[in-house]
């Protein structure tokens, strides 16, 4: 009885994990405009544009 408890313990806290990971991972939609390269992306002050998945970002410069 235990170990059917434990079972289903672990197994819910990885379905849970697992479910949070795609979650995280679907949120992931960028207002920006498409790109194919760093090129494509714009510049801005303290900003150097990247290519990411598709979309430009933007990073901050140290």
């Amino acid at each position: 009885m235990a170990e059917t408890l434990k079972f289903v313990y672990v197994l819910i806290l990885f379905i849970s994990i697992f479910l949070v990971v795609i979650g995280c991972d679907s949120i992931y939609y960028p207002i920006s405009r498409p790109c194919k390269t760093d090129k494509d992306c714009p510049n801005r002050k303290n900003y150097k544009g990247k290519c990411r998945k598709g979309f430009c970002m933007s990073s901050r410069l140290r």
